[in-house]
């Protein structure tokens, strides 16, 4: 491995022009098939196998001129206060709302509340129901704003009217400040890690670049492969962070092989060879850990992983190809100002000459094996002490994780929105006037031949389960096979509750089946999040066994060592629990809310402990391998266990370091967004890293390295001989004679 990147280094190093051309074609074509391509096609959501998607399926069928994914809105109004909503002025009132909702662009039906007996016992408050002719994503602005418009009418009026529903407009956009902010924050960094404006700006470009890649080859096959606009949310933020990282390694390790006195094309191809070892080892962990999420089964999360993993292949690409190219336009202005002076092409004045003199005593001086740099001291300091930093690091991250074992998972709803929203409001007035399950109906599909009858003693049986507070009329379509129905419960949508009314009348329903001799299937919005919530608790166990058990055989290769990956999985449970704990603390709790910007608390997100395990995994497994190969680099050419810790934390601790704080920036600007599940997200991620990169891999590890010894690099003889030597720590480039480097009259040549 690391002979072929050595070559492949030294190759885009002297044809950095052609490279780069190459990959500015790679943007350019793929940015004009994104332009050219046709708009992405509207979010969707699909659970194939599961009860639910399979009754929406079947209303699909049967009830056409339904389209049961068509767009709904449920206006709920209220009257004045101590009025009732069936005064006459008041009805009038009403009835001038719903002619302007009637109106409204898109809509296909309003539902009078009069007429269809949607008003509360007390008179006091009226909902009524309006459909449009197209899915929720495809309603368009001017008929959000006609909706809007009728509302504020009514509200002049007197009447309280709020409106939730998928056909309302949520007001939660991506606004690309997280970006920017993540952007400029590793700016900063890379400016201070390297002294060097173009080292600095080399890693933000060539991210840049990748990101750009991935965006918009997902852009240009949305229409062909069903991504749409929100799949390439999870691909920008982990290819942004990556992209930074994996390019900061590659010129780290650059500017390192050119201070021990290499040619700038062999500084590169060494540094590809062993930095871009460990960058595409860490890669093929993070692609792993997210095209792992394939094994949920829910195609939305499949789309977005893949997406994801795809933009990870591409910057793992840039950071062997066009990295080295690029260094090629600026071999030494890479460099540090102070180191410069002695790679000039130009002979040095006398001036000058005293000045690089004073340069190099000063270099000399600061890389001193006697007075080792501030990671070398932290290594040094662990190995001394390894017990206590062990005790005092678990035990510090087990107390974070601690609210992670009182967590509520859920999907977010009009109930967790916050109060100010009209959705809110209207989920409020419901609840006051109707009770809490009608806020979560239940619709029960009845199929067979005589659906209507059937559908009819099937409704007859759910009336009289505990929890049913109400049972509307079966519709029976026109071939009279299909029937449906709504069954309003007791308990509100995220109540436990409720899904224990759920699986009572789901197992009723087999039972029903042979009486009817119809097939029962439940559904509507609360049914599927219950259904959701299964998927991803049954899918959680098979994922986590497959991601860790690929990444821990990866791991083996790069280290040949048995207890090496075994540490790095057992790490990264330590982090993710905490990160996990954290957003509960925040997200569930309200603990630092105010400061983060968190207006409702709630339960977590059914899908974010899956999310966690798979990003962090394979993010935990960059920093493992980044640090631990300098390690393994320095024991395998002849160093002490102890002595080869204290290396690999002299060269790595502070890039990696850098690359640790670049994303945590990087995750921690998406907090600013008013997506609540990229604000989640990103905060949970920041965290994750923050826990991972400084306590696990900056902490834990060389303590463990400190007790187990050689052990550490442990390796059966059987297994030794089964596995292939990938030479990631590049022993054999320290064998293998250097090539010459091609004559290139302008290229600038090192003076010794």
């Amino acid at each position: 491995m690391a002979t072929f990147l050595h070559k492949l280094g030294r190759l885009a190093f002297r044809r950095r022009g052609l490279m780069t051309l190459l990959w500015v074609l790679i943007l350019g074509g793929v940015g004009f098939a994104a332009s050219t391509a046709p708009a992405p096609p509207a979010d969707t959501f699909s659970m194939p196998g599961t009860e639910s998607q399979r009754a929406f399926d079947l209303l699909e069928r049967k009830f056409p001129a339904a389209s049961a994914d068509a767009a709904s809105a449920r206006v709920v109004v209220k009257a004045p206060e101590g009025g009732k909503i069936t005064d006459p002025e008041q009805e009038q009132e009403v009835a001038a709302l719903l002619k302007s909702l009637a109106r409204a662009p898109q809509v296909a039906g309003v539902v009078d509340p009069f007429t269809a007996k949607a008003v509360s016992e007390d008179a006091t408050t009226a909902y009524a129901t309006v459909t449009y002719k197209v899915p929720a994503p495809e309603v368009s602005d001017k008929a959000h704003s006609a909706f809007d418009k009728a509302l504020d009418q009514a509200r002049d009026s007197g009447l309280t009217a709020e409106a939730g529903g998928d056909a309302v407009k949520i007001d939660q956009t991506m606004g690309g400040t997280g970006e920017q902010i993540g952007i400029l924050i590793s700016a900063v960094v890379l400016l201070l890690t390297f002294g060097s404006l173009i080292a600095a700006g080399m890693p933000l470009l060539t991210a840049l670049i990748g990101v750009g890649v991935g965006i918009s080859g997902i852009t240009a096959l949305g229409s062909t492969l069903g991504l749409s606009s929100t799949t390439s949310t999870l691909a920008m933020m982990i290819g942004l962070a990556v992209g930074i990282d994996y390019a900061l390694f590659v010129v780290s390790r650059y500017r390192s092989e050119i201070a021990e006195g290499r040619t700038p094309e062999e500084a590169a191809g060494r540094a590809v060879g062993t930095a871009g070892s460990a960058v595409v080892f860490a890669g093929l962990t993070v692609i792993v850990a997210l095209a792992g999420l394939a094994v949920v089964d829910i195609p939305m999360l499949t789309k977005m992983g893949l997406s994801a993993a795809g933009t990870v292949a591409v910057a793992v690409l840039i950071a062997v190809t066009l990295v080295p190219a690029l260094l090629g336009f600026a071999p030494v202005r890479v460099l540090r100002r102070r180191d410069r002076l002695a790679h000039r092409r130009k002979p040095l004045s006398a001036r000058q000459q005293r000045k690089a003199a004073k340069l190099a005593r000063k270099n000399e001086a600061r890389e001193d094996r006697n007075k080792p740099n501030l990671g070398a001291r932290w290594a040094s300091f662990v190995l001394r002490h390894p017990v206590a930093v062990l005790l005092v690091a678990v035990i510090g991250l087990g107390a974070v994780a601690v609210p992670a074992t009182k967590m509520e998972l859920g999907l977010p709803g009009e109930g967790t929105m916050p109060t100010e929203t009209t959705q809110r409001k209207a989920y409020d007035l419901m609840s006051d006037g109707f009770g809490p399950g009608f806020n979560g109906p239940l619709m029960v599909a009845v199929e067979g031949p005589d659906a209507g009858a059937a559908a009819r003693t099937v409704a007859d049986r759910f009336a009289k389960e505990q929890g049913v507070a109400a049972i509307a009329p079966a519709t029976v379509n026109k071939a009279g096979d299909t029937a449906v129905f709504n069954l309003v419960p007791d308990y509100g949508p995220t109540e436990e509750r409720t899904e224990d009314l759920v699986k009572s009348l789901r197992a009723q329903s087999s039972h029903l089946k042979a009486e009817t001799g119809a097939t029962i299937l439940l559904t509507g919005q609360t049914a599927m999040f219950i259904d959701f919530s299964k998927t991803l608790d049954d899918a959680l166990i098979p994922y986590l066994a497959l991601v860790v058990g690929l990444a821990f055989l990866l791991l083996m290769l790069v280290f040949r060592s048995v207890l090496v990956p075994l540490k790095a999985a057992l790490g990264f449970l330590l982090s993710v629990s905490a990160a996990l704990g954290a957003v509960v603390a925040v997200f569930q709790w309200g603990r630092l809310g105010d400061l983060l910007g968190v207006e409702q608390t709630g339960p977590i997100m059914s899908t974010m402990p899956i999310f966690m395990i798979g990003v962090v995994f394979g993010l935990a497994m960059d920093y493992e391998v980044f640090l631990v190969t300098r390690m393994r680099e320095a024991y395998v050419h002849g160093e002490r266990p102890g002595q080869a810790v204290v290396t690999g934390f002299r060269h790595g601790g502070r890039v990696v370091t850098a690359a640790a704080v670049i994303m945590i920036s990087v995750f921690s600007g998406f907090i600013m967004e008013d997506n609540d599940f990229v604000k989640m997200i990103g905060f949970g991620l920041a965290a994750a890293v923050l826990f991972d990169a400084f306590i696990v891999r900056m902490a834990i590890v060389p303590a463990l390295f400190a007790l187990f010894g050689k052990s550490a690099w442990w390796l059966p003889r059987w297994l030794g001989r089964l596995l292939p030597n990938m030479d990631v720590e590049g022993a054999k480039l320290t064998t293998a004679p250097v090539p010459a480097p091609a004559p290139r009259p302008r290229e600038p040549q090192l003076h010794h």
